[in-house]
């Protein structure tokens, strides 16, 4: 037989649906499941509101009388719902004088216009005394042997109201006493005691937890479980953390740490009654009652996780004490304590330099003042004398911790934390960390604690799962091609790479598009077509800054300079940054080493190996070169698929201005070919290699052939263009008429030695390694002091929405390693 003691809380017994299932859940505990006792809360938010009248009443507002009718409607609703009209007038009655005895008490506070904790005590006796009466009556008419049991007789507590002390030996007696001659269920008030003189008391934060506690101690019970809405200890705040899971087993230690960090299942007073009698606590969902829940007891079982949760206070104040007269001066920790315990102030967290030049304490921001008070009142003459600098108060912090008995003497523990934190631009104001190795407390900025959360949930329960968050800017050609690259390999991503990725913005020039759930690949284009926001890179980036995602990814699939000009507020901000836009790396030396250094000092990556060579591997191949020691000398480059095209197709068949139209045909220019003609798209990528070895060069200072003969140039129409083009064919006729008489052809390659860069169209023989390249291919030679004899060559499609999509997509998916 395992004997229970059985806890619901408020809500487990919030709605009359609520309420029926607990009584279909106790109904099926048959003979020896039955447990010995149910604790029951008041109906959810039944306490607040009885707290919220009383105040009312208090401040001399008659409107407590409409917070009180609410309170009994509430009881009568479940009254009607449960009984037939016989037993129903019967419970009324019987419900009535109990709520009457309540409207007589704040009709006496409103009149006295005083609410003490002793009578608020009172008041909130009354939320646990009415649902413990109706649960039990409920049980009889569905055939549950079952007792209303006002624990106000049996819990003896000291005069501590709102926080009462329980008299365990009196309290446990009474409650043996009592059970010996009960045959019945009884349902207990959770929460309420009495003094000695029989005044009503509260046992403060998770009270009925605690109650549950103290009956199943002192009746020796095997198994305490609690009944609440949530399936076991979570790993996490689900609210905070979306892919916390419930936790199997776990220890009283554990199971504490987390509760003072802010987990809000089970608290730490609830079990120290159950701890002191080795009884095993079970955390179960009374709406999903198949699932085991989560078993709290003193055996640690050997687990491949090391951290067991992840928790935060949600808000915390720092105060710093420090200064040089506390170096090597016995005492002062003591006085600061000291100081703070006769103000009844609790330290939350504890943390001091080797040096003893500083102290770190946190505390509740109600707390704030009295302690800063207190600690200046204590030091007042070593402050006077400069000894010891005014104390400096931080606040709008959070606590975040990892909890886990496995952490002891597991290397690395703390490290893949703080890397976690420092990958996602969390900045660490505070850590501590027990000798016991239990737990690791890190303080910080309360705008990051759900990032902070996330990011150290994923990196201890998620490892082999990694999720970014993507905001694109810029669904044109490549965009919308990268955007389908990702729907298509989205199943893929996840279970070969366990990779997923999560569209949260979207814009275009005109709208954008804001889901912090992700929006569907699938859908984007609908969903961004339905939205009602326009589009203003300012506040695109506002929103993608406030929503503080962990492994926050921007990607700029534009051409705009504005957009570029955004990139470096965006790294700053430790969201990565993705682009095929050449704009931001070609802009000025100085702004370009701003984005580098604004990378750097956020530990954030800046990718654009789409810049150069599309889907080729341009610039990472260059890295590795130069990472590796190398030094290059000569680079040599094709660097234009759109002109690769264009000169591979113009062999003197056809017309200069057939070819080029044709190019624009198929896709392979831009809208105006003038824009690839220009040589300026080829600069750009010259010079972004050329700053990429470290040469200081502005755009003005690349060489660069414009294709476009001058009377072309300012043409107001691409059709006004091509007329003006076809009269001057001859200019390239006779290029084309030169090289063939050497036995060359015609070739736009960018060059890069000795600190010049160039962008020229050359005559080239097939000696060259360039003569036999491909319609559309990009190549790119390194010569090098190691690759000197015969350069590194990479080489290959160089155009088109589909290479340059996948070379984003490439990119992308490095920053998940």
């Amino acid at each position: 037989m395992l004997r229970k003691v059985i806890k619901f809380g408020g809500s487990s017994v919030g709605s009359t649906e609520a309420i029926k299932k607990v009584t279909e859940i106790v109904a099926s505990m048959r003979g020896e499941e039955r447990p010995l006792a149910i604790v029951v809360s008041a109906f959810e938010k039944i306490t607040d509101q009885l707290i919220s009248a009383a105040k009312v009443a208090a401040s001399g507002d008659v409107a407590y009388k409409d917070i009180s009718q609410t309170i009994v409607d509430r009881h009568r609703l479940v009254a009607d719902f449960f009984f037939n009209c016989e037993r129903r007038t019967q419970i009324l009655n019987a419900l009535n004088s109990t709520l009457a005895e309540l409207e007589g008490i704040l009709y006496g506070i409103y009149l006295v216009r005083e609410a003490s904790l002793k009578t608020l005590d009172m008041v909130m006796s009354f939320g646990e005394r009415c649902s413990a009466f109706l649960i039990s009556e409920i049980f009889k008419d569905n055939a549950i042997q079952a007792d209303y049991l006002d624990a106000r007789i049996l819990v003896r507590t000291d005069e501590r109201f709102s926080k009462a002390k329980v008299d365990v030996d009196t309290t446990y007696e009474n409650i043996r006493n009592y059970f010996e001659s009960r045959q019945g269920l009884q349902v207990v008030t959770g929460f309420i005691g009495a003094t000695l003189r029989g005044d009503t008391t509260t046992l403060g934060r998770g009270g009925s937890d605690y109650s549950a506690s103290i009956f199943g101690a002192a009746l020796g019970v095997e198994e305490i479980e609690i009944w609440t809405d949530v399936d076991g200890v979570m790993t996490a705040d689900p609210r905070k953390v979306e892919k916390a899971f419930s936790i199997d087993q776990m220890t009283y230690e554990e199971a504490m740490e987390l509760s003072h960090f802010g987990a809000k299942v089970i608290y730490p007073p609830t079990m120290q009654p159950a701890l002191a009698a080795h009884i095993p606590l079970r955390i179960k969902n009374t709406f999903n009652a198949e699932f085991p829940g989560t078993l709290i007891s003193e055996k640690n079982i050997v687990s491949q996780q090391v951290v067991k949760g992840v928790s935060a206070i949600d808000e915390i104040s720092l105060l710093r004490i420090e200064g040089s007269g506390m170096v090597g001066v016995p005492g002062v920790s003591h006085r600061l304590f000291g100081a703070l315990a006769r103000k009844e102030v609790s330290v939350i967290l504890i943390t001091q330099a080797s040096s003893e030049h500083s102290i770190c304490i946190a505390v509740l921001p109600e707390f704030e003042l009295i302690a800063r008070e207190a600690i200046e009142a204590e030091f007042a003459l070593e402050i006077q004398a400069g000894q010891i600098d005014e104390v400096v108060v931080e606040g709008n912090l959070s606590i975040v911790a990892a909890v886990g008995e496995n952490m002891r003497h597991s290397p690395g523990i703390a490290g893949r934390l703080f890397q976690a934190l420092g990958k996602n631009g969390v900045n660490i104001v505070a850590i501590a960390q027990g000798s016991s190795e239990l737990n690791i407390s890190a303080v910080v900025s309360k705008k990051d604690q759900a990032k902070a959360l996330n990011v150290i949930h994923e990196a201890f329960f998620l490892s082999d799962k990694k999720r970014l968050n993507l905001f694109l800017v810029g669904p044109g050609k490549v965009g919308s091609k990268l955007l389908e690259q990702m729907a298509e390999q989205e199943g893929a991503m996840l279970s070969e790479q366990c990779l997923e990725i999560r569209l949260i913005g979207v814009a275009d020039s005109n709208k954008m598009l804001f889901v912090p759930k992700g929006v569907a690949f699938a859908n984007w284009k609908k969903d961004l077509n339905s939205s009602t926001e326009a589009m203003d890179i300012t506040q695109f980036v506002k929103k993608m800054r406030a929503a503080n995602l962990p492994r926050s990814v921007f990607v700029d699939c534009t051409a705009d300079d504005n957009i570029a000009a955004a990139y470096k507020d965006i790294l700053s901000a430790s969201i990565a940054v993705v682009t095929p836009n050449k704009k931001a790396n070609s802009r000025s030396w100085s702004e370009y080493k701003a984005l580098k250094n604004a990378a750097i000092k956020s530990n954030t990556k800046f990718y654009y190996e789409a810049n150069v060579g599309a889907g080729l591997p341009v610039i990472s191949t260059l890295r590795d070169l130069l990472l590796s020691g190398d030094e290059v000398i000569k680079i040599e480059a094709v660097l234009s698929g759109t002109l690769s095209f264009i000169f591979n197709a113009f062999t003197g068949e056809r017309g200069f201005t057939d070819v080029v139209k044709e190019a624009r045909d198929k896709g392979y220019t831009e809208p105006d070919p003038r824009d690839d003609l220009s040589g300026m798209d080829v600069a750009r990528k010259i010079l972004i290699l050329a700053r990429e070895i470290g040469i200081a060069l502005e755009l003005s200072d690349v060489e660069v052939e414009n294709l476009v003969p001058a009377e072309c140039r300012n043409c107001s129409t691409v059709e006004e263009f091509f007329g003006e083009l076809s009269q001057r064919e001859s200019i390239f006729d006779d290029r084309l008429a030169r090289a063939k008489q050497r036995g060359e052809k015609l070739c736009y390659i960018a060059s890069l030695a000795n600190g010049r860069a160039t962008v020229l169209l050359r005559s080239i023989g097939p000696e060259h390694p360039f003569y036999s390249l491909a319609v559309g291919d990009n190549v790119i030679s390194f010569l090098t002091k190691r690759y000197c004899e015969r350069p590194l060559v990479v080489r290959g499609p160089g155009a088109g929405t589909d290479v340059t999509a996948a070379g984003v997509l490439a990119d992308i998916i490095r920053l998940s390693d």
